[in-house]
């Protein structure tokens, strides 16, 4: 073994070679791994919306997945392909996720594409959220449902009520799951989302018996619904804002400045609070002109019967699970400190 030794260390050339072989080897292993990985389920849920032509085929395909980031191997895939003798590919707009195994790909180009899409709207998403979720789901094309929401719907005459010009609907588009059609008229998507605001929405207003104007319920709704932490938290963070209203306080709600600026930020800067808007609940008293999301029917009803609280100030916890609610300006700045360390 000694010999050995001295020999490779006098001939440097088979050190090379083994040097070379061991690259080789290493290299076929990270291939074969990321083979392994795209060939067979990763555990990973992202939902990729792919569009197959009509008579595209395995190579077409392969390349299309391979540029969506369906898969990482493209060749691998058509011989893979080949060796399983699948059937007919349909055309259409395929869901795939990213770590599916090449044989579930195989099996969802098998399956004919539906032409319903299930789209949950979430609570709290704004009006272009909406748009934009609705055209990444191939429903329709975002600028034309929102030219959609600028329209008169007649069958809702409590819409005539709505001062705005610029996103009349905003707010009014209830957040909930539907079952729309790929390439539905925008017409009827906002449709069938005013249809259910006014079942659910509009009934619980109307059942309240309240004084408050349905408008100004769904922008205190809208705010309630972007600044509580929880569901159980919307009858008290309605509540500190009916009561700063009460008192002739500036609402303050920085939700209202993150609908202007489109940005969620954490902190707002003071240029921020300085916007000169209707929206700005820091330079104007009272609510801001309109909704700034689609509030759920959880925040509706919360705006409509706020708790009875003697609270005028809340603020978020670091981890932002939970706000911690303040009787006075003093208590407030105190909590602040504590939530701050």
């Amino acid at each position: 073994m000694k010999k050995f030794i001295n020999i490779m260390r006098k001939n440097k050339k088979p050190t090379a070679i083994l040097a070379v072989i061991l690259t080789a080897v290493i290299g076929f292993l990270c291939f074969f791994i990321s083979v392994c990985s795209d060939m067979f389920i990763t555990d990973t849920d992202e939902v990729i919306v792919v569009d197959i032509p009509e008579g595209a085929g395995a190579k077409a395909i392969a390349d299309i997945l391979y540029e969506e980031e369906v898969l990482s191997h493209p060749t691998v895939f058509r011989i893979y392909e080949k060796l399983t003798r699948r059937g007919v590919y349909h055309s259409g707009e395929h869901e795939f996720y990213k770590g599916m195994s090449y044989g579930e790909i195989l099996n969802s180009l098998e399956t004919a594409v539906s032409n319903n899409v299930t789209v949950t709207i979430p609570e709290g998403y704004e009006l272009e959220q909406i748009a934009s979720l609705l055209d990444k789901k191939g429903v329709c094309e975002m600028n034309a449902f929102l030219e959609a929401t600028k329209e008169e719907y007649p069958d809702f005459p409590y819409l005539k009520n709505i001062p705005r010009k610029d996103n009349p609907l905003e707010g009014y588009l209830f957040p909930d799951t539907y079952n729309f059609e790929r390439g539905q008229a925008p017409r009827s998507v906002v449709y069938q989302m005013l249809l259910n605001f006014h079942r659910k929405a509009y009934t619980a207003y109307i059942e309240s018996g309240t004084d408050t104007s349905l408008d100004d319920i769904i922008i205190m709704a809208s705010i309630v619904e972007r600044e509580a932490a929880n569901s159980s938290e919307w009858g008290k963070v309605s509540s500190v804002f009916y009561n700063r209203i009460n008192i002739g306080m500036k609402l303050q709600s920085c939700a209202t400045v993150q609908y202007i600026i489109k940005e969620r930020k954490d902190v707002l800067s003071n240029a921020d609070i300085k916007i000169d808007s209707p929206y700005n609940t820091y330079m104007y008293e009272g609510l801001p002109i309109g909704p700034i999301a689609s509030p759920g029917l959880g925040a509706i009803k919360a705006a409509i019967d706020p708790e009875k609280t003697n609270y005028y100030y809340f603020a978020a916890t670091k981890d932002g699970s939970r706000n911690v609610f303040s009787r006075t300006g003093e208590e407030h700045l105190k909590t602040v400190k504590e939530l701050q360390k």
